[in-house]
């Protein structure tokens, strides 16, 4: 007896395979897909991908090569290392996608990449709260507000803040790790205002004793990201914003391997005067973050997410329409 599964539907025939037209074969068989949505993204990611091994005139080793590198990048991801982000972060691929998922205008906080080392146990607490034990650092104390676009203060918004240390390791790096170190999730006020004590960020370097490490190697790539901080807001009715901020002047500033720096997100340290130490009870002298983060509201960012998507459908000269701020190509 034929272990073959049922097909309950009509397939469409392929024609006799050649270089020529595997795409449009595969294309048509991938056509029964009863989702639109996925139906284009498979299409154009088949188009794509056979383009890029029709143009290189990719080799059988390469190809061997390629995949032996995603199974390694698989086989040495965890809960605490996600080596795949890591190379969508180096291939520019998560800072582009972000930019596309979350646009932002001149009016609004730019967003920027994730990132491997963000955790979901980092402790719930309150403004203040000192993130680091770290007896070597330089501290830093963060003051923020956050804001929308016409200037009104927006409170009780979930602020998740996390760093490295002052050697450049996260928590998460450490073998030995029994609790969050260096992140919190804290609250803005009434008044739109968090702050935390942190301290003033170095670059490291992003892990490269994996594959994804080989292959900056392989492209003469150095693996030193600039030093930061990184922010992630949430608020019902409000576009999360996942950022960054990047004290000036650091050495790879303009090197950044995973293309995460912008302009708008680097900042000038200041110095806590005696207003700021007595009133947050903060040492006079202390390094200082200053910086006011401008959120956009779900239907703000769909705005923008929609005129984003008509402009580039009407490039590809497709007939689509936009659900969701998504293009979904019409069906003839």
């Amino acid at each position: 007896m034929s272990r073959a599964k049922p097909v309950t539907h009509e397939i469409p025939p392929m024609k006799d395979l050649t270089t020529e037209n595997i795409t449009e074969n595969v294309n048509l068989i991938n056509s029964q897909c009863a989702d639109p949505r996925l139906r284009f993204l498979m299409e154009r990611l088949v188009v794509h991908l056979h383009a890029f091994a029709r143009e290189t005139r990719l080799s059988s080793r390469e190809w061997a090569a390629g995949l032996d590198f995603l199974v390694a990048i698989g086989q040495i991801s965890n809960d605490l290392r996600g080596e795949m982000i890591l190379l969508s972060d180096t291939l520019g691929l998560s800072m582009l996608v972000d930019s596309i998922d979350h646009p932002r205008s001149a009016n609004f906080t730019e967003g920027t990449v994730l990132g491997p080392f963000h955790t979901h146990d980092a402790p719930v607490t309150e403004n203040g709260y000192v993130l680091h034990s770290d007896p070597d650092a330089t501290r830093l104390f963060v003051l923020c507000t956050v804001k929308d676009a016409k200037g009104n203060a927006v409170g009780d918004v979930q602020c998740d803040v996390w760093e490295g240390d002052s050697k450049g390791f996260y928590d998460i790096q450490n073998p030995n790790r029994a609790e969050p170190d260096g992140r919190a999730v804290l609250r803005s006020s009434k008044d739109g205002v968090f702050y935390f004590n942190a301290v003033v960020p170095v670059p490291y370097p992003i892990p490269d004793d994996g594959p994804v490490g080989k292959m900056l190697k392989a492209l003469n790539r150095h693996p030193n990201r600039p030093g930061h901080v990184h922010f992630m807001f949430q608020k019902e009715g409000y576009d999360t914003l996942i950022t960054a901020l990047y004290p000036r002047g650091d050495p790879y500033e303009t090197s950044d391997p995973v293309f995460g720096v912008k302009q708008s997100l680097i900042v000038d340290l200041e110095e806590v005067d005696e207003a700021i130490s007595k009133q947050y009870d903060v040492a006079v002298g202390t390094k200082l973050l200053r910086y006011d983060f401008i959120l956009a509201t779900e239907e703000e960012a769909m705005e923008m997410r929609i005129a984003k998507a008509t402009e580039a459908i009407d490039g590809l000269g497709v007939k689509a329409k936009i659900v969701n701020g998504l293009p979904i190509p019409e069906l003839d």
